[in-house]
């Protein structure tokens, strides 16, 4: 069981630094770090940016605020804002799985029909001539080139573990039907999850059927493939634990270690920001159904809905957010209390997948970074990194002992922006003075 430890930013930008006694670590180059923040925002790229920086304490080291007031008026955004965090989800959900294992209600090698048997006659979907729909990028070569439709369906021939969800080797895939010029944009395959509108399950079990019907892309454990694995790894702590997620996540995460800014449900007086849309070239309100990564629709955060996606659903304020990630850097624990043993963070961050990359590898989709990104100027080597659909973004710096995180929310920066950068960018003006290396694309 977890054991209780020994206490010992038409445009408008505004800044926020708030002075504290520093305990080693020192931010510098406030201004510079302010004026990169600034120019996603003055450039339209991105509807607001938010950028925050701790200590293994606590202590605000650096923060600040960009906004576009033609967009947002006075609505204030800070540490407290409430952000729709998408995949910066799973690490906490890995998290929550990883601490059920020390617990001895999970294991790593278990078969996920172990506890969802509704998965036992999943199939693989593949091309009419019976090719694997990995590794081909449909489109890119050849624009007019069709989608491999219709496609045929075989058995899944091997064993998927909580291990496959972890690496993201399951099989499970989402959706890319707005996406059409994107790399595996499959269109029969996506109208399929579509069908499906997962965000309007009813709850975890009513998720498992659907999915239930849906194929995978490939065989469990054969290769790297991004998806709803983490989700499903959710499922699978619901079902181990006889816990709901959202249980699990205040149980285990938040009213343990103190940390108030994370949830599935939006606190009652609290509002969410509109979602943003920048792939007319210009900023917008996103239109229904925009945010179709998996359907139509998108998680609407009621407390009566008892839908937790844990790879896509939380929502969480940058302050909180922050807490979870100190946890990360102190190896385990935050405010007097163990969730994860030192052996078991060691286990999340070393290299489980994407080996061969030149710029560091995967863990637990928890990306560490190479020597690369000092030598490009957006940061450091074996940083640890994680981000989400709408553009947040975070790291952990175990070196000198500090986390950050950049939040926003906006779908889709259009081509030819230099809005891709943002957050190599801003972490690279971050680390200049550590480094002396200034940002290279």
């Amino acid at each position: 069981m977890n054991k209780i430890v020994p206490i010992f930013f038409l445009l408008i930008t505004a800044s926020c630094h708030t002075p504290v006694e520093q305990k080693g670590l020192e931010i510098t180059n406030k201004e510079a770090i302010d004026s990169t923040v600034n120019l996603f925002v003055d450039g339209e790229h991105y509807p607001f940016l938010y950028t925050r920086l701790e200590d293994k304490d606590g202590e605000v080291l650096y923060e600040h605020t960009a906004k576009n007031n033609r967009l947002l008026g006075d609505q204030k955004i800070d540490g407290d804002t409430w952000i729709r965090v998408w995949s910066m989800s799973k690490i906490v959900t890995i998290c929550i799985a990883l601490d059920l294992m020390e617990d001895g209600l999970l294991n790593l090698d278990d078969p996920v029909t172990k506890y969802i048997p509704e998965f036992s006659q999943l199939q693989v979907a593949l091309t009419a001539d019976s090719n694997s729909l990995i590794g081909t990028n449909w489109y890119a070569e050849d624009s007019s080139r069709s989608a491999p439709c219709p496609l045929i369906y075989i058995p899944n021939d091997s064993v998927m573990t909580i291990r496959h969800l972890l690496d993201h080797k399951a099989g499970f895939y989402y959706s890319t039907a707005s996406r059409i010029s994107w790399p595996n944009s499959i269109h029969c395959l996506d109208s399929m999850m579509t069908s499906q509108d997962i965000c309007s399950s009813m709850n975890g079990e009513d998720l498992i059927t659907k999915l239930s019907t849906l194929p995978l892309m490939q065989n469990s454990g054969t290769d790297y493939f991004y998806g709803l694995n983490t989700t499903v790894l959710g499922l699978v702590a619901e079902r181990a634990s006889g816990r709901s997620l959202a249980q699990l996540l205040k149980e285990r995460v938040t009213d343990p270690m103190q940390i108030k800014g994370m949830r599935y449900d939006l606190p009652e007086g609290e509002t969410m920001l509109p979602r943003f849309c920048g792939k007319d070239s210009l900023l917008r309100e996103a239109k229904a159904g925009e945010l179709n990564i998996f359907g139509h629709n998108i998680p609407d955060y009621e407390p009566a809905h008892e839908l937790y996606l844990g790879g896509e659903g939380m929502i969480c304020t940058a302050d909180g957010y922050c807490d979870f990630l100190r946890m990360l850097l102190n190896n385990g624990e935050l405010n007097g209390y163990r969730m994860l043993n030192p052996e078991t963070i060691a286990d999340l961050t070393s290299p489980h997948t994407q080996l061969d990359n030149p710029y560091g590898h995967n863990g637990y989709n928890l990306w560490v970074s190479s020597d690369s990104m000092r030598l490009k100027g957006q940061g450091d080597q074996n940083l640890w990194i994680g981000g989400g659909y709408e553009g947040t973004h975070f790291w952990i710096d175990t070196s000198r002992n500090f986390v950050g995180t950049i939040m926003t929310q906006l779908y889709w920066v259009y081509d030819g922006a230099f809005g891709y950068t943002k957050d190599g960018r801003i972490r690279g003006e971050i680390y200049k003075p550590w480094t002396g290396y200034a940002f290279k694309n």
